[in-house]
Formats: structure tokens, C-alpha cells, sequence
């Protein structure tokens, strides 16, 4: 994985300090969490980098659009980026962890975005601060769900990107928060192969699902035109 910086239309993320680099998921995530409910307030829980910020910060004029990052160098990387931004003054990221952000926070937001550790299987690197990144005992789903559900607005939205065979136990624990599967988009690396990853969005408010899908590829380095569609207002060469 690159150290070098990555270059986006309208901002730069230096990565050098950060266990996970930018990677395709967070910024399928970035580009389709909605905003169309204008949010005044964001919140992107273990933000690394700040890449889902600044997307969102890019994509909406929400006054208040806060971080959350447990890891120090992470944490200091994630502040460099912001404040290198556009748009450092609606951006600001806590050093803390989720759980005792929501002990000590009153606010609440109206968009919830969130790149969770992933790996739930029983082994681990010799790399600690990766495997805090990308294991799932980092964040467990469960501590994740409880924490969103005291944090989201009452007309808030909370979207998640999730491999796709921890789905259905996901939007389980989501609706015993009362949190409800509103969209799904279901991502598939091109059109031969099964889909790996699954965008949800929650809300506190009960309707049909809209499902879709999204291919990346139609082979390999040629992109489909929905994934660009989705990703051009962002990558360099889209």
C-alpha cells in the first residue's frame, strides 16, 4: 500500500501516518451516503485519513462536520488534512474512542458516516496499529449500533459499508436499536463476480427498502459508468 499522498479533484490526503490507506470502499461510501436531507451536522466515526469528511465536506454545506480517531498517529494525520483543506473551519476531529465519545458528547447529528474495522476472523498481524484498523474487536458491530443510535438525530441518517456476508447480522442488531434499513447498494468488483461489500443507510424511520447495485468493472481498468458517475466528482482521472 502507498505512503504517497493521494491526490483527489479538490483535496489531498496524506497517508504515510495511517495504518489504512485510501482505499476503494471509502470512497464508494463518501460518494453515496446521502446528503439530500441537507445535514447541518456530520460525523465520521474512526476516520483515519479524513477521507469520508472531506467528501462529505465537499459534497454538502454542513456547518459541523466532526471526526472520530483512536489512533494517535491517525489522529494527528486526519487534523493535517483538514486543516490543509478547503474547508478546515466545519472540520474537527476528537481523539477519542467512540464509547467514551457518547459518554461525554450531548450533541447529536444528521449524518452518520462510518468505514468500520472489517475482519472478524481469529488472526492478526504482527502490525498492531494495522490490525486496530481492520479488526472488527476494535469496534465491534455491536458497540458501533449502540453508539450511532445515541448519536443520530431524530431525522438523522447513519451509513455504514460492511462486507456483504455480515449483512443480515448487521441491519439485525440495527433494527433492536430501532435503526432501520432505508437503502442497500450491493458492490461487486465486475459483472462475473459475487458482491463483496454492502452500503447500508439507517434511519429512526420505518419505509420500503431501495436496493441496487453497482458494479466497479466491467473488466479489469475499465470502469463501468455507474462507478464513475458515482466517483468522477472525486478521482483525478474519472
Amino acid at each position: 500500500m502507498s505512503n504517497k499522498p493521494f491526490i483527489f479533484k479538490q483535496f489531498k490526503i496524506n497517508q504515510d501516518q495511517c495504518a489504512m490507506k485510501i482505499g476503494t470502499d471509502a470512497v464508494l461510501l463518501g460518494a453515496w451516503a446521502s446528503v439530500n436531507q441537507q445535514p447541518f451536522s456530520v460525523l465520521d466515526i474512526g476516520s483515519g485519513t479524513g477521507v469520508l469528511a472531506l467528501m462529505i465536506a465537499q459534497r454538502c454545506p454542513a456547518e459541523v462536520i466532526d471526526a472520530l480517531e483512536i489512533d494517535d498517529k491517525a489522529y494527528e494525520q486526519c487534523v493535517d488534512n483538514f486543516e490543509q483543506s478547503d474547508w478546515g473551519d466545519r472540520l474537527f476531529c476528537y481523539h477519542a474512542a467512540l464509547e467514551e465519545f457518547v459518554n461525554e458528547i450531548e450533541d447529536q447529528y444528521d449524518l452518520i458516516v462510518c468505514n468500520p474495522p472489517f475482519y472478524s476472523e481469529d488472526y492478526k498481524t504482527n502490525d498492531d496499529t494495522r490490525d486496530l484498523a481492520r479488526f472488527q474487536d476494535a469496534l465491534p458491530f455491536e458497540h458501533l449500533i449502540s453508539g450511532v443510535s445515541k448519536l443520530l438525530s431524530e431525522n438523522g441518517v447513519f451509513t455504514v459499508i460492511i462486507p456483504y456476508k455480515e449483512e443480515t447480522r448487521f441491519i439485525k442488531l440495527a433494527s433492536q436499536e430501532k435503526l432501520y434499513l432505508n437503502r442497500t447498494l450491493h458492490v461487486k468488483g465486475n459483472p462475473s463476480s459475487e458482491v463483496k461489500r454492502s452500503i447500508l443507510e439507517f434511519s429512526f424511520r420505518e419505509s420500503g427498502t431501495k436496493n441496487s447495485t453497482l458494479t466497479i468493472e466491467n473488466q479489469r481498468h475499465d470502469y463501468t459508468e455507474d462507478y464513475i458517475n458515482l466517483t468522477k466528482d472525486f478521482y483525478l482521472k474519472m
